[in-house]
């Protein structure tokens, strides 16, 4: 949902603040995140609902990989096991539960942004693990925007995705942000010299008048970032997935996996339980992110989940500047993120707010209900956008127009909708990716004969391919899912095929995402208020 470092760091400011205690905290996020609730906000992205939004296909008893979660990240795993054993002749059946409709998490909840954060962070990835490293995370990131475009065109979903490049613009508002950014620009472009031409300063002056700002911005920031109909995006790819692989791929929508069991001396595959009945796998995959604890127990105060808000604004009659996105940065505002829609009424996608949530700040960490929003948070989005363009640059308020195609279910006014998600926050900042380990499973996993190809009694017949049978993950993270969950899914369905090598991972997978049990016990909430308070 936007620049996730300056979020967190903003909310969790509050939590210093408000808190009366740690131990308060540390009770917050070790609880579980539980099941995703029922009748959540209506995210403008997810309507008109998309024809696979409620598809349930039959439970089976067994299936080769069992993918929980339907966002960005359960569809880029589906995909990439499905062409490649399917390529290489194997018929393999990969199931993908889903607790809600299709597609109705963070992915079909956030704000739109293919725009990954570069200078921002750089600085400290490469403090913290190397300058190669740091590059290494840089260009995954990077190639997000044309990873992207590449499967929305070979899917045949381009259009609908709305997937498109944007000139992304930081926004300041206040002179010492401003300072502290351009330093950190001028050694960004100073060790990265491939994408220093990319990014361009400007001064109040130049910035007022080329972004048409408030008079009291002191500069802006940009760069060619992307920005993408995440929904049409996500349940466009499940859509051909289904369509493709009919008897080898089945979604399951409404159907939450509520439990995962161990193998047992009668059955030597996990167990995941339902309330439409059981299946056995020996690969269940996690890709339910800020929700990862509920079946993951051990990983509760490594990724936490948090609430953010979102929504869908009319833009004013006088702004008729080129789409771009945006996102402003103010001491006295906090942290609001932009970007705008391609047709339609153009709306505005608008989301943060975190600053202004004032008492209940701390509230957003460890929350899940997204069945409601922060009623202080929508209230400024509601208002802040003239704000920032200034009144005179945002004109008379933008008119309803009758399009015909649903818009008219939307508020009248100036804002059309507001809804809430919930990211996964991981205390070290980084992605989990990768097998987990027993030690943070907390569960055994299947001997490796349980995947040998032979005819069972039942008439199943077991594959054995790839890696050894196990749990996966991808998750946590951190609001920025657009620019690391589709290629984190991709190396994670390398990693399930035991395809590392012939996949070229060490070439692109920034390894500090993957998880260790290292990792998991040096990964603190302790350390993230440290590193936050810088």
């Amino acid at each position: 949902m936007g620049n996730a470092l300056s979020l967190v760091r903003i909310a969790l400011a509050e939590f210093l603040d408000n808190l009366r205690t740690f131990q308060t905290l540390q009770a917050r996020i070790q609880r579980s995140p539980g099941l995703p609730l029922p009748n959540p906000t209506r995210s403008f992205w997810s309507y008109p609902p998309s024809p696979i939004a409620t598809h349930t296909s039959q439970l089976p008893t067994h299936a080769d990989f069992v993918i929980i979660g339907s966002g960005i990240t359960g569809a880029s795993v589906a995909r990439r096991l499905l062409d490649s054993l399917h390529g290489d002749g194997h018929n393999v059946k990969v199931l993908m539960l889903e607790a809600r409709d299709a597609c109705s998490g963070a992915t079909g909840r956030n704000g739109g942004h293919i725009s990954p954060p570069l200078y921002h962070d750089y600085l400290s990835l490469k403090r913290d693990h190397g300058q190669a490293v740091a590059q290494k995370m840089i260009k995954f990131r990077l190639a997000h925007l044309q990873e992207l475009r590449c499967v929305a065109e070979e899917e045949g979903i381009l259009p609908e995705s709305q997937w498109r490049e944007v000139e992304t613009v930081d926004a300041f508002y206040d002179s010492d942000l401003f300072e502290r950014a351009k330093i950190k620009v001028q050694q960004y472009k100073a060790d990265l010299p491939f994408d220093a031409e990319h990014h361009q300063v400007y001064e109040a002056e130049e910035a007022i008048e080329k972004f048409r700002l408030a008079s009291d911005s002191v500069g802006c920031i940009s760069w060619s970032a992307g920005a993408i109909h995440p929904y049409q995006f996500v349940t466009g790819i499940l859509a051909k997935l289904l369509s493709r692989y009919p008897d080898d791929f089945s979604l399951c929508t409404n159907t939450p996996c509520t439990s995962v069991a161990s193998p047992t001396s009668s059955s030597p595959y996990y167990t995941l339980s339902t309330p439409r009945g059981s299946v056995t796998t020996p690969h269940v995959i996690h890709a339910t992110n800020g929700w990862s604890a509920t079946l993951l127990e051990n990983l509760r105060a490594k990724i936490v989940p948090f609430r953010g808000n979102m929504s869908a604004q009319r833009p004013g009659q006088s702004l008729t500047a080129p789409q771009r996105s945006f996102v402003f940065y103010s001491a006295e505002i906090g942290y609001d993120y932009l970007t705008q829609l391609p047709g339609g009424e153009c709306e505005f996608m608008l989301g943060g707010g975190f600053a202004q949530d004032g008492d209940e700040g701390y509230e957003a960490m460890g929350n899940t209900d997204d069945t409601t929003y922060s009623k202080r948070i929508g209230a400024h989005l509601s208002g802040v956008l003239p704000r920032y363009f200034g009144e005179d640059n945002w004109g008379k308020e933008g008119v309803p127009l009758e399009l015909g195609d649903g818009t008219e279910e939307w508020a009248k006014g100036r804002v059309k909708a507001l809804w809430s998600g919930i990211l996964g926050i991981s205390v070290d900042l980084l992605p989990w990716v990768g097998r987990l380990p027993r030690a943070v499973s907390g569960r055994a996993e299947p001997p490796l004969s349980s995947m040998v190809r032979s005819e069972k009694e039942d008439g199943v017949e077991r594959l054995h391919v790839g890696a050894a049978p196990g749990e996966w993950i991808a998750a946590g993270y951190s609001g920025e899912g657009m620019v690391h969950a589709w290629l984190s899914g991709k190396a994670l369905a390398e990693m399930i095929l035991g395809r590392e090598v012939e996949g070229g991972l060490g070439e692109w997978f920034p390894d500090i995402m993957r998880v260790t049990e290292k990792r998991w016990k040096k990964a603190k909430v302790e350390n993230l208020l440290d590193a936050l308070k810088e």
